[in-house]
């Protein structure tokens, strides 16, 4: 059987890792071993971070809903609660954007939802 040389795909394999650390302090980008150990977790981090990045934007769209629904006597849970009854299907990001940019138009959504609490 003939012996299988790593060469080129170890370099690859090195070059590669070593393009990822680029700008890295110290060793972190010169030696190859904590090279390797610093890329590995900063892309755990990375990842977690893609998905924290999703919950922080939900967290402050409820944030900014909420204080409009609050100008227009309402609270988030019960503005949100109105609008299902009334079968508006409007997701909270759009929301968020129409309490910023467009007043009038959030508080005829939140008229809609208190008509049908009442």
């Amino acid at each position: 059987m003939a012996r299988i040389k790593r060469a080129v795909n170890a370099s690859k394999k090195k070059r590669k890792v070593m393009k990822l650390a680029k700008g890295y302090f110290g060793a972190k980008s010169k030696q190859y071993k904590t090279a390797s150990q610093a890329v590995m977790r900063s892309m755990s981090y990375a990842y977690v971070g893609r998905k924290q990045k999703k919950r922080d934007f939900r967290k402050l769209w409820i944030i900014r809903i909420n204080a409009a629904a609050r100008m227009n006597g309402l609270s988030y849970s019960r503005l949100i609660n109105g609008l299902k009854l009334a079968g508006v299907e409007i997701n909270r990001k759009m929301l968020s954007e129409m309490a910023i940019s467009d007043p009038e138009a959030f508080t005829q959504v939140a008229e809609v939802a208190k008509k049908k609490l009442a």
